[in-house]
């Protein structure tokens, strides 16, 4: 059974179908969490995001220091530190997550409701993520980005655990862990209408507790199967990519984890909007709609490329092996993200340094 790839697809198939159906359910979406965030001052979708990295950041260290998850195998904790890629890849995918409303993750949730718009969009993502991995947006990367990276070997590794025990000396990686999971989870339910939202409450924990479990999943094929297996927990570029050309392309490789995600999440929500009579058909509505959906894609797809994850693979399951370039690229998915709603909303990509002078003097 072991030596079987199907069963590792089907696994992620699995677990993908559980995220899927909870994010579809109760409208789980990064971008969508920024600008209520930003412009309705409603925060509750943000805690939700926030619970799953952090329900997969507790568990997954938990399961790491049981001896179930080689997480040190993880390509987030691969040397060097792309540094120039996490900035700007990380910008690029946040300016093109706004141009298209949501991000990959975001897009295979709405395409089990029928938007064929969220199609469009896998589709640009997927091919601009295959070019900027190996085609000739890759070049770029490699003659440009890849120089600037930063071999952080002699510190201890990318793991923030890492860099922190070989600091002081003896390894504190749970601990710190523990630390900051469970101050940000005071954080997260600091607030009482989050309290009161039970469906998102559920959502955060189901989606981090998924991720925590990719991690297991993988381990555990990577160290029996006769095959090479890669240590993943779940990210929506790459695998995007892998799984057009798995559809198109006959080359005697059977789908991945990854590819088995992807799949899971598309049918996971497919069930769940039919089973709320949530199922509707959506196209563009004009060429220029069509062209900001194709432009925001290919910026997610090679910013995510450059950058070594989106929402989810940097967001969650970077944040749950503590890798040092999450908060990195986190952040520059956001400015990204708030510069390409200023640039829609506001016809200015910088508006939001205003807003900040203008509450600085009236402080």
């Amino acid at each position: 059974m072991m030596d079987s790839g199907w069963v590792l697809a089907l696994s992620g198939c699995m677990v993908g179908s559980i995220i899927g159906f909870v994010a579809r359910r109760s409208h789980f979406c990064t971008m969508a969490a920024l600008e209520r965030h930003w412009y309705a001052g409603d925060d509750r979708p943000l805690r939700a995001w926030a619970l799953a990295a952090l329900t997969a950041l507790i568990a997954t260290q938990l399961l790491s220091a049981a001896g179930l998850v080689a997480i040190e195998k993880s390509f987030y904790l691969t040397e060097p530190l792309p540094l120039a890629g996490a900035i700007v890849g990380g910008l690029m995918f946040g300016v093109g997550m706004a141009l298209v409303g949501t991000c990959g993750f975001g897009a295979l949730v709405r395409l089990g409701g029928g938007n064929l718009r969220a199609l469009v969009v896998l589709t640009g993502l997927g091919l601009a993520a295959l070019a900027a991995q190996r085609g000739v947006t890759g070049h770029i990367r490699v003659a440009l980005l890849d120089p600037l990276s930063i071999d952080l070997t002699s510190y201890g590794g990318q793991s923030l655990g890492a860099l922190l025990s070989g600091a002081i000396g003896f390894d504190v990686s749970l601990i710190l862990a523990l630390v900051l999971g469970f101050t940000g989870l005071w954080w997260v339910f600091r607030s009482a209408s989050f309290r009161a939202d039970h469906g998102r409450m559920i959502a955060g924990f189901v989606i981090g507790l998924c991720i925590a479990a990719g991690w297991v999943i993988t381990s555990f094929f990577a160290a029996r199967a006769l095959y090479p297996v890669q240590i993943e927990a779940g990210s929506f570029v790459m695998p995007v990519g892998d799984t057009i050309l798995q559809i198109i392309t006959v080359t005697g490789e059977l789908p991945d984890y990854g590819i088995g995600i992807v799949v899971g999440v598309f049918l996971g929500a497919a069930v769940s909007a039919l089973r709320s009579d949530d199922m509707r058909w959506e196209a563009c509505d004009d060429a220029r709609e069509l062209s900001r959906h194709l432009l925001g894609a290919f910026l997610m797809g090679t910013g995510g490329v450059f950058a070594l994850g989106c929402t989810i693979g940097q967001g969650v399951s970077a944040v749950s092996v503590m890798a040092i370039s999450a908060p990195i690229v986190l952040i520059s998915i956001a400015a990204g993200a708030r510069m390409g709603l200023g640039l829609l909303m506001e016809g200015n990509a910088f508006s939001f340094l205003a807003d900040w002078r203008a509450t600085d003097t009236k402080s």
